[in-house]
């Protein structure tokens, strides 16, 4: 979330950023309205007690010297009858602002290009050459289901639309790819491996920025329980350090780990629905990054080329999107999308966004550090982006290696998991 005395004492600076987003700046009217009377009220109820505090003296005095102060008590009465009024009431207003402060987006960093949506965000640039076919090219629900390998019929009928049944080497395919990804991150680019729960409490949801604002994407369980279901490593892996001050020489902290992820995508029905395009359980691999205000957006491009990698050792052709303002999720300050290329489907799709989010998760979840010893704690940067997520990497991995003879011919990395160099 943002810091409450940058709102306070930058509104403009604020309204801008919320307009470039396209957010309501309501939300800013509202808080500076209730802020304004928060400090106007705690000035007044401090007058009262202040008044009651020197009145309960001059009591006590009257009461030794045997003097009638009962006049003095009754105005105290009701001047105590005040005072529990206005805590009351200053008690509501904490709690209204503390909820706006939550349903506030980050601002976006100076170098997000502004724009109104999707539309308007920027190429930065590209990896690969899409494949020429000298067949015609099938759609990665009629190859799988040719094959075998995934049962999108009786995934339906375990769970209901939007869940899948992988078979045979499709199950395998799965397996390997996370492994395989984890142990380039973990191996090669420098991240400690995490295996989270994937139930989470609302504390952590809220710390991350998935509650309030997106409660009706998320799976719950029951009310005595109060967890959801994890829609992404990033929830848990952010909030390992939740409520911890760290020390400038544990920094930066790089984690990936493994997760299932579960998603309701509320009113996204009779979008992009078929296959594996939209599914509400999917596997996915995240890498979180913990870092100084300084590095962070070093560390933000490095993070990003990181999930790079995975695809050029596909050999899946890219392109790394910067999204404008318009566009931005909720609690980033600057974000990619990568976008794979599946040729089965004519699409894009995006299979990680990799985004520096700056100290608002850091606000939320209340991760500091000492920049040096005995210095102030200061709160991090947080970083975090898919390295990558399934399942469209499969849709592309199936489209872009189809054969005419209806095989698939894996990518060379995949070879020693997948123990086959063809699923037919």
């Amino acid at each position: 979330m943002l810091d409450a005395k940058y709102i306070r004492t930058e509104p403009d600076k604020v309204r801008v950023g919320l307009i470039n987003r396209n957010a309501d700046t309501a939300l800013l009217d509202k808080f500076l309205e209730l802020d304004e009377k928060r400090r106007a009220d705690i000035q007044e109820v401090e007058k009262l007690k202040a008044e009651r505090n020197t009145v309960s003296e001059e009591i006590a005095r009257m009461k030794k010297e045997k003097q009638d102060a009962a006049a003095e008590i009754e105005r105290m009465r009701e001047v105590s009858q005040n005072i529990k009024a206005m805590d009351a009431d200053l008690a509501e207003i904490e709690a209204e602002l503390s909820y706006i402060l939550l349903t506030i987006p980050n601002m976006p960093h100076e170098s997000v290009p502004v724009g109104k949506d999707e539309t308007q965000n920027k190429i930065v640039r590209t990896w690969g050459e899409q494949r020429k076919f000298d067949f015609e090219l099938v759609p990665h629900w009629d190859i799988a289901t040719a094959l075998n390998i995934i049962d999108f019929e009786r995934g339906s009928k375990i769970a209901g639309s939007g869940f899948i049944l992988y078979k045979g080497l499709g199950a395998r395919l799965e397996r390997s790819l996370i492994n395989w990804m984890l142990d380039v991150h973990t191996y090669e680019h420098g991240y400690e491996e995490v295996f989270p729960p994937f139930l989470i409490n609302r504390k952590a949801m809220t710390g991350t920025g998935q509650l309030p604002k997106f409660e009706e994407d998320m799976y719950h369980t029951d009310k005595d329980d109060d967890l959801f279901l994890d829609p992404t490593a990033e929830v848990p892996v952010t909030n390992i350090y939740m409520d911890e001050i760290l020390n400038a020489a544990q920094l930066p902290i790089f984690h990936t780990a493994y997760s299932a992820c579960f998603r309701r995508e509320a009113g996204s029905a009779g979008k992009d629905t078929r296959g594996l395009l939209r599914v509400h359980q999917f596997n996915k691999v995240e890498m979180v990054k913990f870092v100084t205000p300084e590095t962070s957006y070093a560390e933000h491009e490095a993070l990003t080329n990181n999930a790079e990698v995975i695809l050029q050792r596909l050999g899946i052709p890219y392109r790394i999107v910067e999204l404008c303002t318009g566009d931005l999720g909720f609690g980033a300050a600057k974000c990619y999308d990568i976008e794979i290329w599946a040729p089965g489907v004519d699409k894009w799709l995006e299979v990680s966004s990799c985004s520096n989010y700056e100290d608002f998760q850091a606000r939320r979840t209340n991760i500091r550090y000492r920049p040096e010893l005995g210095a102030k704690p200061e709160f991090i940067h947080t970083l975090n982006g898919s390295g990558v997520a399934l399942p469209r990497l499969v849709v592309s991995l199936i489209e872009n290696y189809q054969q005419a003879d209806g095989s698939i011919v894996l990518p060379e990395a995949l070879r020693p998991y997948m123990g086959v160099d063809v699923i037919k």
